[in-house]
């Protein structure tokens, strides 16, 4: 490919890395999509396991930025104390200033956009930076396995560490591994609540699916076994990018990347660390992220 080409797919104004030739390789820049429940998590600890991305959290980020009191995160606390939805703007400030650090690094985006605005800002400030989006993955799992697997989730508040009794469940029952503090049930989960959110997120999800519509796969299964084979197909077929190839260096050479998002890189224990410190009984769930369109 030539240095023209390559630079035409690079500054075009939509996502369009992936207009290059289908088997270059290039870095990988995924959005992973799915509601409550489908497995973004677990999908997530494998890609980083195999292809060394770094996992650009929404969540994480406004929890880390509200216990560190850092300017945004006093932004996004006072919102919250309030009962009201972290506004567009601020999240948007958030995850520009994470990935103005990440440099040329494969990374993972989960939570956010979960708007059409929040899409376009986002494509705005990847364009300016040169790492346009060309993967958006969406999983869709069968509403009644999401609901068993709700039913069966305990989840640690502080830390936002999740447990499930079918398949992941702590090491003794009730309490957390790490800190040996009581789990607790998210009020949300029920079968009521739990068909609300899933209205909120099919009309949330649509436009964006129709909004990435050149770049974006659904896959499907009921476990995350089944599904993720799937997602590694599509990256090695349409990026270029194996498993085990070109996966991060130690969190000390990572010299262009913030340091939070070097302690992401260096190891998912660090990570779950960062997450324990954070917002002491302060709970960031995905309605706080999901911005105007879920009020």
């Amino acid at each position: 490919m030539s240095f023209a080409r390559t630079l035409l797919c690079q500054y075009r104004q939509r996502r369009t890395f992936h207009d290059c030739p289908i088997n270059a390789i290039q870095p990988l820049r995924l959005l992973l999509l799915g509601s409550p429940g489908s497995g973004k998590g677990t999908q997530s600890e494998r890609l980083q396991k195999h292809f060394g991305v770094l996992h650009v959290s929404s969540g994480d980020l406004l929890r880390r930025n509200i216990q560190q009191q850092t300017p945004i995160g006093q932004q996004a606390a006072s919102y919250m104390s309030q009962g009201q939805l972290v506004p567009d703007p601020v999240l948007i400030s958030l995850i520009d200033q994470e990935l103005s650090h990440v440099g040329t690094h494969h990374w993972l985006l989960d939570g956010f956009p979960r708007t059409l605005t929040q899409a376009q800002a986002l494509d705005d400030t990847l364009t300016r930076l040169m790492q346009p989006l060309n993967l958006v993955v969406n999983l869709e799992v069968p509403e009644e396995v999401i609901l068993d697997r709700i039913m069966d989730r305990w989840v640690h508040i502080p830390s936002g560490r999740v447990y499930n009794l079918s398949y992941n469940p702590p090491k003794t029952a009730g309490r957390d591994d790490e800190t040996g503090e009581p789990l607790s049930k998210r009020p949300d989960d029920c079968p009521d609540v739990f068909r609300v959110r899933m209205g909120q997120y099919k009309a949330m999800v649509a436009p964006l699916l129709d909004y990435y519509s050149d770049i974006a796969v659904t896959v499907k299964g009921n476990t995350s076994d089944e599904i993720y084979p799937q997602i590694e197909r599509e990256i090695v077929n349409r990026l270029g990018v194996l498993p085990g190839v070109g996966t991060l260096p130690a969190a000390a050479d990572l010299g262009s990347l913030s340091a939070a998002a070097a302690a992401k890189a260096n190891s998912s224990r660090a990570r779950a660390a960062a997450a324990a410190a954070t917002a002491h009984n302060t709970s960031v769930d995905e309605e706080q992220i999901a911005g105007s369109s879920l009020q």
